[in-house]
C-alpha cells in the first residue's frame, strides 16, 4: 500500500428528521492520514479560540474514538441548549459511528491511528427551542448520516461516472435553477 492511501476522502449524507422534528443531519467528513492534509487541518481546528466549538468525539468520558475526530458545527453555537445538543446526542452519534465504521471494516482496523476525520455537522437552531424535540430522533439521523458519509468518503462515493450519468437527472434539494 503506498504511502499515499487515504491521503484525502471526502463523503457527506443526510438523513431526514422524522415527522414534526427539526432533527435532520448532513454531515460533511473529511479522512485522512494524520501526516496528511486532513491531519493539519485537524490540528488547525485545535489551534481556533473563537467562532465555531469543535470537540473530540467521544463515546463517554475517557473514551475517545479512533481514528480521532473532531466535530464542528456549521453554524456557531450561540447558546448553551445548542451547546449541550451538540456535546451530548450529536457527538455521541457520531462517535458510535465512527467506532461501528471500524467494527464493520469501512475503516481499517489496522489504520486507526493513521488516520482522522473532521465532520461538519448541521444542527438545526429550532431543535434546541422545541419543547417536543426527540433525542432519539436526533441521535439516529446524526449516527446513520455519520456512518453513510464515512462510508461514502472511503469508497469516494459518489464515482464521477455516476455523477456524469445523473448529471440532468437529479436537482439540487433547494430547488432547480438550472
Amino acid at each position: 500500500m503506498s504511502k499515499h492511501h487515504h491521503t484525502f476522502h471526502a463523503g457527506e449524507a443526510t438523513v431526514l428528521a422524522a415527522d414534526g422534528q427539526f432533527t435532520d443531519a448532513m454531515p460533511e467528513i473529511l479522512i485522512g492520514r494524520t501526516d496528511g492534509p486532513v491531519g493539519q487541518a485537524f490540528a488547525n481546528m485545535m489551534a481556533q479560540s473563537k467562532g465555531h466549538t469543535a470537540m473530540f468525539a467521544i463515546r463517554a468520558c475517557n473514551q475517545m474514538v479512533r481514528p480521532a475526530t473532531i466535530t464542528v458545527p456549521k453554524v456557531t453555537l450561540k447558546d448553551s441548549a445548542n451547546i449541550d445538543l451538540f456535546g451530548g446526542v450529536v457527538q455521541a452519534a457520531t462517535a458510535d459511528a465512527v467506532l461501528d465504521s471500524v467494527i464493520d471494516g469501512v475503516i481499517p482496523k489496522d489504520k486507526v491511528d493513521e488516520l482522522c476525520i473532521v465532520s461538519l455537522v448541521w444542527i438545526d437552531p429550532r431543535c434546541a427551542k422545541d419543547p417536543n424535540l426527540d433525542k432519539k430522533d436526533m441521535y439516529r439521523t446524526n449516527y446513520e448520516a455519520t456512518k453513510l458519509a464515512i462510508k461514502r468518503a472511503m469508497n469516494n462515493e459518489p464515482s464521477i461516472d455516476e455523477l456524469i450519468a445523473n448529471r440532468h437527472k437529479i436537482k439540487h434539494d433547494m430547488d432547480d435553477w438550472s
